[in-house]
């Protein structure tokens, strides 16, 4: 998920190709001309209290690193007990002494999720987790810069934190928030997808990352009040997603 509030900063790059032309033809004059009406009727939820760092359970040690956008922050729900966090200290703590550090903040971009975990520089990390790429779409970034940021992110993760396992949560379905209407619903849904094939793909190429997706649909019943953000079922369905994966590579 994403802070809805990067509507307006639009940076369109030159594309070629009949392709390129559609994209462009569809998607900047939309997001300039809706985007700021959906900002300004959405409600703009705050980032949920609770601790964003902890030692938490018994047994094989576990150092995880949470770094992302809104949706890592936990937006949509009250506490970090019911965000991605919780739900996941709450799957994991039983069968790991999980030491982890939450690193996320509403809007941040790709670039600016690597700027913030350079500055916290947390310490080194066996696995990390990214909810990242929405305000990247909404933001006019061009896939190709977004995938090199992406590169970017993990190779600091890996080079920088030592981390071993990095999972990468997949676009969400945009086209699914209720808050999104009419033309702009179809456009930032097409470009989701486009975004969550190519991240796949790179992932796959790279083979030292993990491509994460999640076998839920959105609508009123398991979104928040902004339409733009889960609700903590979603979350809950994040974290045993992520928990069911790593059981698999790490044997937790």
């Amino acid at each position: 998920m994403s802070d809805i509030q990067s509507f307006p900063q639009i940076h369109p790059a030159p594309l070629a190709g009949h392709s390129a032309l559609l994209h462009r033809l569809c998607f900047y004059p939309v997001l300039f001309t809706q985007g700021p009406y959906v900002k300004m009727r959405t409600p703009r939820l705050p980032e949920p209290d609770g601790a964003r760092s902890g030692v938490v359970g018994n047994g094989k040690p576990l150092r995880v690193v949470i770094v992302g956008d809104s949706s890592a922050a936990g937006v949509g729900v009250a506490h970090q007990t019911h965000a991605l966090s919780g739900q996941l200290i709450r799957k994991l703590a039983p069968r790991v002494r999980l030491d982890w550090d939450l690193v996320a903040k509403c809007g941040n971009t790709t670039p600016m999720a690597l700027r913030q975990l350079q500055a916290a520089d947390p310490a080194p990390a066996d696995v990390a987790i990214t909810g990242l790429g929405v305000n990247d779409i909404t933001s006019g970034t061009p896939l190709r810069t977004w995938l090199r940021q992406t590169d970017d992110l993990i190779d600091h993760l890996k080079d920088r934190l030592g981390v071993r396992h990095v999972y990468m949560a997949g676009l969400p379905p945009l086209s699914q928030f209720p808050r999104l209407q009419g033309p702009l619903r179809w456009v930032l849904g097409h470009q989701a997808e486009r975004f969550d094939r190519a991240l796949r793909d790179r992932l796959a190429a790279r083979g030292d990352a993990t491509w994460i997706t999640l076998d839920v649909s959105l609508d009123h019943s398991n979104m928040a009040e902004d339409g733009y953000h889960p609700r903590a079922d979603v979350y809950a369905e994040w974290a045993r997603t992520l928990s069911d994966r790593m059981a698999i590579d790490l044997g937790v």
